[in-house]
């Protein structure tokens, strides 16, 4: 058996609440997808009215796969990349550099590991607090949304109500793409469409919006 978070909109708050199941082991993607219906079934026997999405690139779900922060690109570049190189530690970074490589050789730079605190995020010259948590990689993500997604593809996934990610391990990282894109239901819920947030925006609805 295993524990994964679940990501839903409740009163109009992103929130996520643990679910145990049965857990197939293995490096191949059919044993992920094979976890990934088990914590699927685990919902439904509590909801009869669930629609979970999966959202990585383990999906059998097209959009799920299409919302992995390994496929989203906001500007060409990879969500993954923009995240990493975004970084400000107190004794080095941003790394732009990490913007060049590949998702994978960004996120394992030992650099990331090497250079004391975070400190804070820097994107195209802004820089973004650690506080709330999940803040930036959440704006990222949003934007790289609206730039890698058509119209039509970003509207479905109001279609689901529950939201995972098999890989992620809260007990290891606090950013996942499940939880941003139940934050994106709850906007396309609420305004019919992504607005264009400012940053000061963005950071106030989620500050209402996202449980921390």
């Amino acid at each position: 058996m295993a524990e994964r978070p679940v990501f839903y909109v409740h009163n109009g708050i992103v929130v996520s609440k643990m679910y145990s199941f049965e857990w197939f082991p293995g490096f191949s993607i059919s044993q992920k997808q094979k976890s990934i219906e088990s914590l699927h079934d685990a919902i439904r026997r509590i909801d009869a009215a669930a629609r979970p999405l999966e959202v990585s690139t383990k999906s059998k779900e097209s959009l799920g796969t299409k919302l992995s922060a390994f496929n989203l690109k906001l500007n060409q570049y990879t969500l993954e990349n923009i995240f990493q190189s975004a970084k400000v530690f107190e004794n080095g970074g941003p790394y732009l550099d990490l913007l060049e490589v590949s998702p994978k050789e960004a996120k394992r730079d030992e650099r990331l590991k090497n250079s004391g605190p975070l400190r804070a995020f820097r994107y195209q010259n802004e820089d973004f607090p650690l506080i709330p948590m999940t803040v930036f990689y959440d704006y990222i993500y949003f934007a790289a949304v609206k730039d890698s997604l058509a119209t039509d593809e970003i509207s479905q996934i109001s279609d689901y109500n529950y939201f995972t990610d098999i890989e992620f391990n809260p007990a290891k990282s606090i950013n996942t793409q499940a939880k941003t894109a139940a934050m994106i239901k709850l906007i396309l819920d609420e305004y019919g469409f992504l607005p264009n947030f400012t940053k000061g925006e963005f950071i106030q609805y989620h500050k209402k919006h996202v449980a921390s």
